[in-house]
């Protein structure tokens, strides 16, 4: 299993958010600032990197009957230390992101992981997969956060920006504006999935280009119409160079 692999993952070929929609509660909820966002976003990898640990290391011990059960529980034995230990020592963020700390015991993220990775998976590999995942999640809610925090209210980290300060758009710190900031995202990272594919896929000959499941054209015919239209330009470049410009570079 290629370790690299397993932690690049979560961030762009899985992405939680932009590419497998999950955990979209928390995501539109407390993105209205890149703050916020990354709050949330590390509270997530630590619950997410200490689930995965310990189910790794019990999983053999846990019962098939009570094992959702069994992995809720040891989730939410984090959350309750992620939530004390926030109200503690940031109680500011604390009180921004709210009720949202507490739904982390049922973002379907973690449990997802624990229950498809870190209960049929190694100690190692388990936990490469928690810091990619989890920190894919964040790196999806800081740019959601950044995005909304830009163009909602002038500012990115409470810095303002000279001219999008002085007219912010405060429709993107509204809850629409979640909406909208995550649909214009989830389109350009579509966009970036595609011409990597399919450039990756012309690279390796494969004879056919597929968009996830689903197959778009055939990656053979892209390389001979690429092929043919560097011909056609060649051809051209010829035909419009001086009559006697070829000659005088044979005779020289």
């Amino acid at each position: 299993m290629n370790l690299r692999s397993e932690f690049t993952k979560g961030f762009f070929k899985e992405n939680p958010v932009f590419v497998l929609l999950l955990g979209m509660c928390p995501t539109l909820g407390v993105t209205s600032s890149a703050f916020n966002g990354l709050g949330m976003g590390l509270a997530t990898t630590m619950v997410l990197l200490g689930s995965n640990v310990v189910v790794a290391l019990i999983k053999n011990l846990i019962p098939d009957k009570v094992r959702i059960p069994a992995f809720i529980v040891v989730i939410a034995s984090f959350v309750t230390i992620i939530d004390l230990t926030m109200a503690a020592y940031v109680p500011a963020l604390h009180a921004q992101l709210g009720l949202f700390i507490p739904l982390i015991v049922v973002n379907c993220i973690i449990l997802g992981r624990t229950e498809a990775f870190a209960s049929k998976s190694g100690l190692l590999v388990s936990v490469i997969d928690a810091l990619g995942m989890g920190l894919g999640f964040t790196m999806a809610l800081v740019l959601l956060g950044t995005l909304r925090e830009i163009l909602g209210n002038g500012t990115v980290f409470t810095v303002a920006i000279p001219v999008i300060s002085s007219n912010p758009m405060l429709v993107f710190i509204m809850p629409a504006g979640a909406f909208l900031a995550l649909g214009f995202l989830i389109a350009g990272v579509n966009a970036l999935r595609s011409r990597f594919e399919l450039a990756a896929a012309i690279r390796s000959g494969e004879p056919q280009f597929r968009f996830g499941a689903v197959p778009l054209f055939d990656a053979t015919d892209a390389k001979r119409a690429a092929e043919e239209l560097a011909a056609k330009k060649a051809a051209r470049s010829a035909a419009a160079a001086p009559p006697g410009a070829s000659e005088s570079k044979e005779g020289e």
